[in-house]
């Protein structure tokens, strides 16, 4: 089997799906899983649908927006006849209906019933266009496949109902199947965080022991910096598993972080290409020995510089960031970097659910604070430590920490 993932630009509108079509019959369609991310900007308006129905807003005026822009994509590649109108109604009424009768206060849970649909109808839109272009495949709930804990919005795999699921599809086949969700026990929707459709695509080559994977991208493959973001950036042809994971780690908005560990326990190539030149061979992730160890950047933004330091001037010991560490448990709360010295801790954190007050308000009975929001993680790899003041050009440094061919610089 081989396992192809399209994200939401590569099926934004008609003639992006029409595009997967021509990757396809490029690439080849036999005995392959495609996962599907939702359409363009999906999630981000789904994501609105939710904060306007917990405000108390008019939510349905938003959804129907997002149904309308479904309709238009698919009135232009189907026949005004065709059975996926009636299914794609289906799934946005289910919706309404859902956030009609829902009583649970639990932000995360109707999150995940609500922003899934995203997937969901892109996965049948696009199932539907590849079979009558001739792609036989067969459409998959990856709901009723990938199995997690109530872990809302972050999923955690159960690896033995997943592997049991999914090893029993017939490998002959060709399927269409959605990134990012799963379920759990009682069958409710659990997504696996956002940009999670990568890590279903290697969930699936995992519990298939699939030939390889390949995420099409808007981009050449991984490249030494964002374009966006970095001028004079070139591609990585080859990297090994443990750079990618570093890269990841780091903030390489290209590889989702949980992908390529699954994929390396059972040696599974991992192809970044191109959807818009998909003849080019891309970037390859796996066991080489042809890592390319060129410098590369990644700027991660929308980051918080906290400073904790004791009251009493007594060292930071073991007992402290053990008090530290579970509160950031606790509102799930990333560590980006950190360095300590004899009384303080300087963390760089990543608050996806804005829970940075809550945060400072618990540390604060304990501990002095201080934070900095909004600043940049600014990571050079395989930096040429020679040349360290061009790192530092234009910048207002808050902190700074240098390993091994590693640079890491906050600046606000």
């Amino acid at each position: 089997m081989k396992v192809y993932k399209f994200g939401g630009a590569s099926v934004k509108d008609a003639e992006s799906v029409r595009n997967v079509g021509s990757v396809l019959r490029s690439q080849g369609f036999e005995q392959c899983v495609l996962v599907v991310s939702a359409m363009g900007k999906t999630t981000n308006a789904l994501e609105k649908v939710v904060e306007l129905y917990f405000a108390k807003q008019d939510f349905a005026t938003e959804l129907s927006k997002i149904k309308e822009n479904h309709t238009a994509i698919s009135q232009r590649l189907f026949d005004e006849s065709h059975e996926i109108f009636a299914k794609m109604t289906a799934v946005f009424d289910e919706v309404e209906e859902f956030l009609g009768r829902n009583k649970s206060p639990n932000f995360s849970f109707v999150y995940d019933q609500v922003v899934s649909s995203g997937e969901i109808v892109s996965s049948k839109i696009l199932s539907a266009y590849l079979n009558d272009q001739g792609f036989d495949n067969q459409w998959l709930d990856a709901r009723e496949l990938i199995k997690t804990d109530s872990t809302y919005r972050e999923g955690v795999i159960n690896w033995d109902e997943t592997q049991k699921n999914i090893s029993g599809l017939n490998q002959s086949q060709s399927y269409v199947t959605q990134g990012f969700i799963g379920s759990e026990d009682d069958n409710f929707t659990v997504t696996l965080g956002r940009e999670g459709s990568d890590y279903s695509a290697a969930i699936f080559a995992y519990c298939m022991n699939a030939e390889t994977v390949t995420i099409w991208k808007d981009v050449p493959g991984v490249m030494t910096g964002d374009p966006r973001k970095f001028e004079n950036v070139s591609l990585l042809p080859n990297i090994s598993y443990e750079e990618a994971i570093e890269m990841a780690y780091y903030g390489a908005s290209v590889i989702h972080p949980k992908t390529l560990q699954p994929l390396q326990q059972k040696n599974i190539p991992f192809y970044v290409k191109s959807f818009l030149q998909p003849e080019m061979p891309g970037t390859k992730v796996g066991e080489t020995d042809q890592n390319c160890y060129i410098e590369s950047f990644i700027l991660k933004e929308n980051q918080h510089l906290m400073r904790i330091a004791t009251r009493d001037f007594s060292f930071i010991a073991e007992d402290h960031m053990s008090q530290i560490f579970s509160m950031l448990a606790k509102f799930k709360i990333k560590v980006s970097l950190m360095q300590n010295s004899a009384i303080s801790l300087a963390l760089c954190l990543e608050d996806k659910y804005e829970k940075i007050s809550d945060l400072e308000r618990e540390l604060s009975q304990h501990f002095s604070t201080e934070t900095v929001k909004n600043v940049s993680l600014f990571t050079v790899r395989n930096a040429d430590l020679q040349n360290l003041d061009t790192f530092y050009n234009g910048k207002t440094i808050l902190l700074e920490q240098i390993s091994k061919k590693t640079v890491q610089l906050i600046t606000n």
